[in-house]
């Protein structure tokens, strides 16, 4: 679950991290009255859950109430990288010397988290680490020791060389260790991590993803959780017994088991198609589930062909050919489909299909192609 600035600046605060206490507003006049309240000048920041913000005009300076309200007109409603600015935060506009960043992640190949640093702040790191690797200085992580003091200092050194600012920042990878740990996430980032013209360090950005797996431990996370339409799609998903990630492709798939559906997506990208989601309707399915499913697909608009590709071993060929049976019925669809079905019950479940005049393939490539075809001949744009 990725956190929005305003949140992830006050679970910093809270770890003793520096960063500025901006304040978080929804409309134009509410912006007007906290920067007042803050003081001039101040940033408008659109609160999104990705990056790019300033190139997209999604954060700008303002030296007046009326600077301030214009700034957040012109933010609000704002489309960044597929993301609708709803919130903004207000904060103090600081006096920068330099940017920084560190940031706190999992090394999957060692399969323990490690620190980066890099004098290159207030970039897109992720540029950096492609075009100038050289520049990020990587720390491994004991989880169980932690950060020590000793290599946090070590780190800070290799990026300041007067003992203050090093001292400080030493500090901060150490908050923000507490932070990573504290609160089972997958990334901690400060970017950029800024030196200000009083020789003080602080966070002027904050980034922080949570792992859902863990959510269960840190019930307070899942309070803080802003869902996008997507992530209210998933959530749905998810209640009805539903594993269901939206991507941006146009063949909509519906398939029972993660693995089959890996592979499923697989086959379509290889033929030249594109997936549009990740839908696993589950190992032991019931009409109803695959009833939600359909609608999940059908609310899609960028889906123009349907693939459902089903092998039926705990699951029933029967009770997801009946499951469709009852989606179709109640909604009006204006998608080709496509049906693979093979395994338990297949014969009866390839009958009930058939008296509705839909035809079952048992070939799962045969079945994706058509499903490409179908989908470029654009039989199902809306």
């Amino acid at each position: 679950m990725k956190l929005e600035e305003f949140q992830a600046k006050k679970l910093f605060r809270e770890h003793g991290i520096p960063a500025p206490e901006g304040i978080m507003v929804t409309s134009a006049p509410d912006a007007r009255d906290a920067s007042e309240k803050i003081g001039f000048p101040v940033v408008v920041k659109a609160q999104v859950k990705t990056g790019g913000r300033g190139k997209a005009g999604g954060v700008r300076l303002a030296g007046s109430p009326d600077e301030a309200q214009e700034a957040a007109e012109a933010i609000l409603g704002m489309d960044i990288k597929g993301y609708t600015v709803e919130r903004l935060l207000i904060d103090p506009a600081l006096r920068i010397s330099g940017e920084y960043y560190i940031g706190i992640t999992v090394d999957r190949k060692r399969k323990i988290p490690v620190m980066m640093a890099s004098a290159s702040g207030g970039m897109d790191i992720e540029k950096v680490a492609a075009e100038t690797p050289e520049r990020i200085i990587f720390q491994p992580i004991d989880p169980h020791r932690g950060l020590r003091g000793f290599e946090a200092k070590k780190l800070a050194f290799r990026l300041f060389s007067k003992k203050k600012r090093a001292m400080d920042t030493s500090f901060i990878m150490v908050r923000l260790w507490q932070c990573f740990n504290d609160l089972d996430a997958t990334l901690a980032e400060i970017n950029p991590l800024a030196l200000l013209e009083d020789d003080s360090i602080m966070a002027l950005d904050a980034k922080i993803v949570l792992d859902d797996n863990a959510l269960y431990r840190h019930p307070r996370m899942e309070d803080m959780r802003l869902p996008t339409p997507s992530d209210q799609k998933e959530l749905g998903a998810k209640s009805h017994g539903l594993s269901y990630v939206q991507l941006d492709g146009e063949i909509g798939c519906m398939v029972n088991g993660a693995g089959l559906a890996m592979a499923t997506m697989d086959v379509i990208k290889h033929l030249g198609g594109t997936p549009a989601n990740f839908l696993d309707i589950g190992g032991s399915s019931s009409p109803e589930k695959v009833v939600h499913a359909m609608d999940l697909l059908v609310s899609d608009p960028n889906v123009r062909a349907i693939l459902i590709n089903v092998f039926g071993g705990i699951t029933r060929c029967d009770d997801v050919a009946n499951g469709l049976v009852q989606a179709l019925s109640g909604i009006d669809l204006d998608l080709p489909m496509v049906v693979r079905l093979t395994g338990t019950n297949e014969e009866e479940g390839i009958r009930i299909l058939s008296e509705r005049g839909i035809n079952a393939l048992k070939d799962m490539t045969g079945a994706a192609r058509e499903a490409i075809r179908l989908a470029r001949e654009g039989g199902g744009a809306r």
